[in-house]
């Protein structure tokens, strides 16, 4: 085990992982397997059915834990998995804040699932001070944020948030997919509890689906790792294996995301057909500030509106040759897509239009490439649309 002094890109490749003491394989093996042999009742050597543990996701699960700051760690199947799990710490009744401007997934499930059973949910912008104030009531256990939100990208102070939950013994909860813990480890700012895509950044490879909570809180812990396996949304060991394998370039792989998508962004900003380029670390970016207070980085995603609306977005869309128009984000390649049709479906008309997520809005997830093969294609299919 590589001690928590160690560096962030030496934790991603070590962390949690030990060679194997059978035969000295350096790479955690794939165990495939459901069950465990016991000595005799209750007696066996850490692990007995793998819903509940299994050596490839305890070694997953480290390493992640370790990249975050965290003390523990929980993998998941899926990012909506692990958002299910901890939605679940909750009672009927519970009231819960949530960005305005959050995945669409993650609105689906409270709006569409949880709000059936008895929570209720306030979608509101946090990005503006004093929203999360004068939106507690006396129900409100959690407060839940993405920073930078998906799609449009705005933020949240987190330190702010975690001051005026602990205040209140809220449990907070960052989805801190879009930066991953190389460029923000919400735990630091105080949040109680961080969650990832794994799918996204963490993999890194667009080969796998899963999700991850990190907490430094043993009670939560104990608790979440009670419904991991209560509500067996677990990953398997060889999705385990490739997340592992993924993450042990998520350093270097984010370095350069982030560089790729700075010149992209300039790019943009600079030509007729895009208005509105967003991304944090442009200046013009109205929470630059803020990004540069509790981001080590801004990240590969950026959007901008297409001036043409629709058709001049499907035209666009459909010229690109590098970027692949797809849903899903932080793989190595370059993806491109039209939040109102693909992402955000499932976010009301009215709401999208609320949040400016109108008919020519484009998310861009800038990949490793070389940038001015990026930058090419999209002037190319600009000049198309």
């Amino acid at each position: 085990m590589v001690p928590d002094a160690m560096r962030f890109d030496t934790l991603a490749i070590h962390a949690g992982q030990e060679p194997d003491p059978t035969t000295g394989a350096i790479m955690t093996p794939v165990y495939l397997t459901s069950t465990y042999v016991q000595a005799g009742p209750g007696e066996h050597k850490g692990y007995e059915y793998s819903r509940t543990k299994n050596p490839t996701r305890t070694a997953l699960e480290g390493c992640l834990a370790a990249l975050e700051g965290a003390r523990f760690g929980a993998a998941f199947a899926s990012g909506c998995a692990a958002t299910d799990t901890l939605i679940h710490l909750l009672d009927s009744g519970d009231h819960v804040i949530c960005s305005d401007d959050v995945y669409g997934g993650t609105f689906r499930l409270f709006d569409k699932v949880f709000k059936r059973l008895g929570l209720s949910f306030s979608f509101v912008d946090l990005s503006k001070p004093g929203t999360l104030e004068a939106t507690l009531t006396p129900r409100t256990r959690m407060v839940w944020v993405e920073t930078p939100t998906n799609p449009t990208l705005k933020l949240v102070d987190l330190t702010r948030v975690g001051e005026i939950c602990r205040a209140r013994k809220i449990l907070s909860v960052c989805d801190n997919t879009f930066l991953s813990p190389y460029f923000q480890r919400p735990l630091e700012h105080g949040i109680d509890v961080v969650l990832h895509s794994t799918t996204k950044y963490i993999n890194g490879h667009s080969d796998t689906v899963g999700g991850f909570v990190a907490t430094s809180n043993e009670e939560l812990a104990q608790r979440i790792y009670f419904l991991q396996n209560a509500v067996g949304g677990v990953p398997s060991a060889m999705d385990s294996f490739l997340v592992l394998r993924g993450v042990k370039t998520l350093g270097v792989r984010m370095a350069r995301h982030e560089q790729n998508a700075m010149k992209v962004a300039e790019f943009l900003s600079g030509h007729a057909k895009a208005g509105h380029v967003v991304y944090p670390g442009l200046a013009s970016h109205p929470q630059h500030a803020l990004a540069r207070k509790q981001m080590k980085g801004f990240g590969g995603m950026l959007t901008f509106e297409i001036q043409g609306g629709l058709p001049a977005a499907r035209k666009f869309l459909k010229a690109v040759k590098v970027f692949a128009c797809a849903e899903s984000l932080g793989g190595v390649e370059s993806l491109i897509e039209h939040p109102a049709i693909m992402t955000h479906a499932s976010v009301p008309p009215e709401t999208r239009a609320a949040l400016g997520i109108s008919d020519g809005f484009i998310r861009l997830s800038v990949g490793i490439e070389d940038v001015q093969d990026l930058i090419d294609d999209l002037a190319q299919a600009l000049a198309q649309a």
